[in-house]
């Protein structure tokens, strides 16, 4: 089975970095999947969206990210979040609760937090 190397960056810290079979990341320009061998470039990630990486070992994989950028080349592809968390780790009741905060960008961080939990909940 033909693998890529793939890191997940925050600005905070390195979340994942391995192999995987496929990425696939919400663009400015929708939404792209990215196999091995896939052709160069360059993707700006949408501020409230959500990264999913199949490891080739192991489970699915899938991050809330906000904003950054999704760098693909012949051997690797990087994903420079400003903002990302496993949605693993989003504790749903306080994600809810943050939905009607004043802050525009707590408001999207929950967003992101929650659509990440249901794809996540996706087979």
């Amino acid at each position: 089975m033909a693998d890529i190397t793939v890191e997940l960056v925050s600005v905070e810290k390195m979340l994942w970095a391995g192999s995987a079979t496929i990425v696939t990341a919400e663009t400015t320009e929708g939404e792209i999947g990215v196999l091995p061998g896939h052709e160069p470039m360059l993707g700006q990630l949408v501020e409230n969206g959500v990264v999913t990486i199949r490891p080739v070992e192991g489970d699915r994989l899938v991050a809330a990210v906000q904003g950054g950028f999704l760098s693909v080349s012949a051997e690797k592809v990087i994903i420079l979040a400003d903002y990302a968390v496993w949605a693993t780790e989003v504790d749903s009741a306080a994600a809810e609760a943050e939905l009607g905060a004043q802050d525009e960008l707590v408001r999207s961080r929950a967003e992101a937090a929650l659509k990440a939990q249901r794809r996540l909940a996706q087979a």
